[in-house]
């Protein structure tokens, strides 16, 4: 009895994001990760599944390896290097040894391949929700970014400057983050677009150029510009000398 206690404990508080790209499998395993009462959202591509993570926070991904736009593996490489630490349960069904290293080199928590069992994957999520649980992520990540006066918490989704508190858009924040992730070092606008509205080509500029100006005005009000344009490059933020 005190074991499915805990059990429900841990799972409400839980949420989870399943990324398959056949929609018998989303549907399986998310139903089953409901039935044991976790929060379940869903994506069936690589897009989906960055927009997802990066926009809401969750305890867990479980993450197929062949996804119809960029792999699961890109997938996973992104969101590392966006700071992103979020367990990662990877589905496949690739079984070589190869593949599975690869798996763990980008921070993979468990590796499943398929064909599974359904049991076997709710024991695994809760196997990994057990090792995280009350620690930081597997990548050790913080959920506090700072530079200058800037501070950004990026479970809670807020931001201050200077003790005062900036409301940003969805898309401002991400905007914001991969700065903040990045600071002092030039972007171009190509990785910019691609971390943020993760696009695969050079993509449209001026959404860009409009969100830089829309972020800017609202940092500025608060403080001396911290993003800058570097000109034929990109961005950069970083503090200017005073001179």
């Amino acid at each position: 009895m005190l074991v499915v206690m805990d059990h429900e404990s841990e799972a409400a508080s839980s949420r989870i994001l399943v990324v398959d790209d056949e929609h018998s499998i989303v549907d399986a395993v998310s139903t089953a990760l409901r039935y044991e009462g976790f929060d379940v959202s869903q994506a069936m591509t690589g897009r989906e599944a960055l927009a997802e993570a990066q926009e809401s926070s969750f305890d867990l991904i479980v993450l197929d390896v062949m996804l119809p736009d960029f792999d699961g593996y890109e997938v996973a490489s992104r969101l590392r290097s966006d700071g992103v630490g979020t367990p990662i349960l990877f589905l496949t069904a690739r079984t070589t040894l190869e593949d599975k290293g690869r798996a763990f080199a980008l921070g993979a928590d468990d590796f499943v391949t398929k064909p599974f069992s359904l049991a076997e994957i709710v024991m695994r999520v809760r196997a990994i929700l057990r090792r995280s649980a009350g620690g930081t992520s597997s990548s050790g990540t913080s959920d506090e970014l700072r530079f200058s006066d800037l501070v950004m918490d990026t479970a809670a989704h807020r931001v201050w400057r200077d003790g005062v508190e900036i409301q940003l858009t969805a898309t401002e924040f991400r905007l914001l983050r991969l700065f903040l992730l990045n600071p002092g070092r030039v972007l171009s606008k190509s990785q910019i677009l691609d971390h943020v509205w993760h696009y695969d080509f050079g993509g449209d500029s001026n959404i860009l150029e409009t969100y830089v100006s829309y972020l800017r005005r609202k940092l500025n009000e608060l403080g001396p510009p911290l993003i800058h344009t570097v000109r034929l490059v990109g961005y950069v933020l970083r503090e200017e000398p005073e001179t």
